[in-house]
């Protein structure tokens, strides 16, 4: 028994781009469901007539239940008033892979060797301008697969493909052994190109991957330059190495050289004296070596550097050495104990008051006779 109205809606699956309703020639009254994610085209006699988003439509032909039965019989039960309906599924259609069916020859850009690698990868489309894409793609045809959609594209695909990988690779300089770390700005590269191919068929090209890159592992030319090129770079690596470490040497030398400095301070601090008085101590041992003052004359070293050793021990050991020189040098000056006159070397009485020379300390004044020290503040005589 005929239906007089018919539901007409599409509820398959998702890797469907088109799909034309199996129910044709379909009387008026006929309910039209369309989803969210889709659009219907409704073909009436042949043309394109009206395209309806989502929602219910009721569906107006030229054919009505009865009477048309009637009319059909001239026509061997065939209606002359052809209607039929095309879903449009409008979701982005992902992981579609793609890959080239033969290698990409050029020339490497870095070693300048000729070479040959493949490309694969995935992407992912979605119908843009329905009606573009039926009429240029899917004519009367009842549907348009992913699989058939791929296979439209193939030829032109695979040769903007292979045109452009050696385009991009030769433009960016890529080196073959470093591909794989530009694989995000070679997608990007090659989705820019083809989003135009793809537009004037209806269809939006979304996202674009090139994942894997075939390289010609095992070609002895290819193998050469492999081994060169990751020689090169452990050479660096190694020098990179030995820099490092002797920078960590010398940061450990001047570490040392700083707590040893600081731990001298620190002896220094506790003991009482200073670095120019350490010095001193040095300076006076090295006089000490010397049996008289005229060896330490000979090494070079006046009077006037024992005094500027600096510190309290060097001062002491600068006046030491001066005393010690006027002794032997310049003999202390006598004075008369009775009128104070000024006596010579060797006088034992006094030229102006005739009053016997008496030793008289230099320190204290005090008269000394035949002592080497003074009795009353212990000088030396």
């Amino acid at each position: 028994m005929a239906h007089i109205a018919e539901i007409i809606k599409y509820e398959g699956d998702n890797t469907t781009f088109i799909w034309k309703h199996p129910c044709e020639d379909f009387n008026s009254l006929t309910q039209l469901i369309v989803h969210e994610s889709q659009e219907a085209i409704f073909f009436l006699n042949g043309q394109a007539l009206d395209m309806f988003g989502a929602g219910r439509y009721t569906l107006e032909t030229q054919n009505i239940p009865l009477i048309g039965k009637a009319l059909n019989r001239t026509t061997g039960d065939k209606t002359p008033f052809h209607c039929e309906v095309y879903f449009i599924n409008k979701t982005e259609q992902m992981a579609i892979k793609w890959g080239t069916d033969s290698k990409v020859q050029y020339v490497e850009p870095t070693y300048g060797f000729p070479i040959s690698i493949g490309a694969s990868g995935e992407m992912s489309l979605r119908a843009e301008d329905p009606r573009k894409l039926l009429l240029k793609l899917v004519g009367t045809e009842s549907d348009l697969s992913q699989q058939r959609l791929v296979g439209f594209f193939r030829a032109f695909l695979m040769t903007r493909i292979k045109t452009y990988i050696a385009q991009v690779v030769k433009t960016n300089a890529i080196n073959i052994f470093e591909i794989d770390e530009n694989l995000t700005v070679f997608s990007e590269a090659i989705k820019k190109l083809l989003i135009g191919d793809f537009a004037g068929y209806g269809v939006a090209l979304e996202t674009f991957f090139v994942t894997t890159i075939v390289k010609p592992d095992g070609d002895p030319q290819y193998e050469k330059f492999k081994e060169l090129h990751f020689r090169q770079y452990a050479d660096i690596a190694e020098a990179k190495l030995r820099q490092q470490t002797d920078l960590i040497h010398a940061q450990t030398e001047a570490q040392k050289l700083i707590i040893d400095s600081q731990a001298q301070a620190t002896k220094r601090a506790q003991e009482g004296y200073t670095y120019q008085q350490e010095r001193g101590f040095d300076v006076a041992e090295k006089v000490a070596e010397n049996e008289a003052v005229g060896q330490f004359t000979n090494m070079g070293v006046g009077l006037g550097t024992m005094a500027g050793v600096g510190g309290a021990v060097a001062g002491m050991v600068g006046g030491t050495m001066k005393e010690a020189v006027n002794e032997t040098a310049m003999p202390r000056s006598r004075k008369c104990v009775n009128c104070g006159a000024a006596l010579s070397a060797g006088t034992k009485f006094c030229p102006e008051c005739g009053t016997k020379v008496v030793t008289v300390c230099p320190k204290c004044g005090t008269p000394v006779s035949g002592a080497k020290f003074c009795p009353e503040c212990g000088e030396k005589l």
